[in-house]
C-alpha cells in the first residue's frame, strides 16, 4: 500500500516509491527501490525534499505511534497565495529552467525506448500548478519565449500551464487542474519517436515528412500505455489533441462531444502555444491577434472551451501590442482580474509624432485613468524580442525572436 510520509521518517528497509517536491531535486528520480544503504538514506535526508511515498507492501512501514502521541489530522491545504507579476516571473524563471531539464530528460528516456512513469512527472506538475494559481500570467507568458532548440520541450511545459489555467477557469478543483496539467505535459510525448531531422527541420515539411509527423499522437499513446501510472485522461489527450470539433482532425476524425473535454482543451492550448512561439521558418504571432484568429476558425475548436481559454488569458494576453485611444502604442504587461479589457500596459511609441517615447507603465483599470485600448495593433513592423522585452526584460532567452 502506498503511504505518504515526511522524508525525515525514511529508514533502512523502506521501499521508496516516489519523492514529492521540486522536480529533479533528489538523486534517484528514475528509480523505485528498497533503501538498503546508509549512504542512500543520507542522500535522501539531505535532498531538501519534504515528503515522499513509500510502498508498505514491498518494504517496511512507519512504526505506529502511541495513541496519545499521534498528531492531529492536518487541515486541507490552503490555495497558494496570489503574487504580483514581477515576483512570480522570478520564480517562474527558475521553474522554467528545471522544467526544461526535466522534460528534456523525459524525452531522452523515451528515445532510448524506456517507459515513462507518470508519477515522476507529478512534482513538476505540482510546481507548475502552484505557479499558475499564484499568478497565471507569469509562467504562461514566460514559457512562450522559446528558442528553436528549446521548442519541443518548452512547448510541453507551456501546454501544461495553459491546461491548468483553463481548468481553473472552467471551475475544476485543484486535483483536476493537476490532472489537466499532467495531460498537457505528456501530450506531445510521441514526438520523442519522430526522427530528429523531421522534428527539427528549419522549414516546411514535405507531404511525406508531414505524414510521419502526424503519427506522433499514436506513437505517444503507445509509449505512454507502456509506462506506469499514466491516467486515462493523459492517454486520451495525447491521442486526440489534434482532433477538431467538425471531424476534420486526426488520427480518428472525432467530432463534437465525441472528443473528451480534456482533449478539446488540449487542442486549444497546443495550437495557441504553437502559433505564438517563434520558429526559424515562421514568425510568432501576436498573442491577442492569435486569439482573434483562433476564434475565427470555425469548426476547429469547441466554442465554450475556447471562450474559457480566452478568459483565462485575457482578451489581450501579456505581450500583446495594442493602440490606445491617445494614439500611443503599448505592450500588455499584466492582466487586471477585474477587467479583461483594461490590463496593465507599458506605452513606448506615439503614432501622432511617429517617435518613441520613454516607456511608461499604465494601469488602464486605475480610477481616473483616461486612456483605453482602441484596437489591437499589427506587430509585424516590430521585433518580437523588442516587444516582449518591454514586459520580460532580460528574461528573454538568447536566440529568441530576432
Amino acid at each position: 500500500m502506498l503511504k505518504k510520509i515526511p522524508v525525515s521518517q525514511l529508514c533502512l528497509g523502506m521501499h521508496l516509491h516516489a519523492l514529492e517536491g521540486p522536480w529533479l531535486s533528489h538523486p534517484f528520480w528514475k528509480t523505485k527501490f528498497v533503501i538498503r544503504s546508509e549512504a542512500d538514506l543520507a542522500k535522501l535526508h539531505d535532498s531538501g525534499v519534504a515528503e515522499c511515498w513509500i510502498d508498505t507492501a514491498l518494504g517496511l512501514d512507519v512504526p505506529a505511534a502511541p495513541a496519545e502521541a499521534r498528531a492531529p489530522a492536518q487541515p486541507p491545504r490552503a490555495a497558494p497565495a496570489a503574487t504580483g507579476m514581477a515576483e512570480e516571473l522570478q520564480q517562474a524563471t527558475r521553474l522554467c529552467k528545471r522544467a526544461h531539464d526535466a522534460v528534456t530528460a523525459m524525452f531522452g528516456e523515451a528515445r532510448l525506448g524506456r517507459a515513462i512513469d507518470a508519477e515522476h512527472c507529478l512534482p513538476l506538475v505540482n510546481d507548475i500548478t502552484e505557479s499558475v494559481f499564484r499568478n497565471p500570467g507569469a509562467l504562461i507568458s514566460l514559457a512562450r519565449l522559446k528558442t528553436q532548440d528549446d521548442y519541443t520541450y518548452m512547448h510541453s511545459v507551456a501546454v501544461c500551464a495553459l491546461m491548468v489555467a483553463m481548468g481553473r477557469q472552467l471551475g475544476f478543483d485543484e486535483a483536476r487542474c493537476r490532472d489537466a496539467g499532467l495531460a498537457g505535459l505528456l501530450h506531445d510525448t510521441g514526438k520523442a519517436l519522430i526522427p530528429l531531422e523531421i522534428l527539427n527541420k528549419p522549414g516546411k515539411l514535405t507531404d511525406e515528412e508531414y505524414a510521419v509527423m502526424k503519427l506522433h499522437p499514436q506513437r505517444g499513446h503507445e509509449l505512454l500505455s507502456e509506462g506506469q501510472a499514466v491516467p486515462a485522461s493523459a492517454l486520451d489527450v495525447c491521442l486526440h489533441h489534434h482532433e477538431k470539433v467538425d471531424g476534420s482532425g486526426y488520427p480518428h476524425g472525432l467530432a463534437g462531444e465525441g472528443i473528451e473535454l480534456l482533449a478539446r482543451m488540449g487542442a486549444v492550448c497546443d495550437v495557441y502555444d504553437a502559433i505564438t512561439s517563434y520558429r526559424p521558418y515562421k514568425a510568432s504571432w501576436d498573442p491577442a491577434d492569435s486569439l482573434a484568429r483562433m476564434v475565427s476558425w470555425k469548426g476547429h475548436f469547441d466554442p465554450p472551451v475556447l471562450q474559457a481559454f480566452v478568459k483565462s488569458l485575457g482578451i489581450y494576453p501579456v505581450g500583446s501590442l495594442v493602440r490606445l485611444e491617445s494614439g500611443r502604442l503599448a505592450v500588455v504587461v499584466e492582466q487586471n482580474a477585474q477587467s479583461l479589457v483594461a490590463p496593465v500596459v507599458k506605452v513606448f511609441f506615439s503614432t501622432k509624432s511617429q517617435m518613441r517615447i520613454p516607456p511608461e507603465r499604465l494601469d488602464l483599470a486605475r480610477p481616473g485613468c483616461q486612456d483605453r485600448i482602441a484596437a489591437r495593433e499589427d506587430a509585424a513592423a516590430w521585433s518580437r524580442r523588442e516587444l516582449d522585452g518591454l514586459w520580460a526584460g532580460d528574461l528573454c532567452p538568447k536566440g529568441y525572436a530576432p
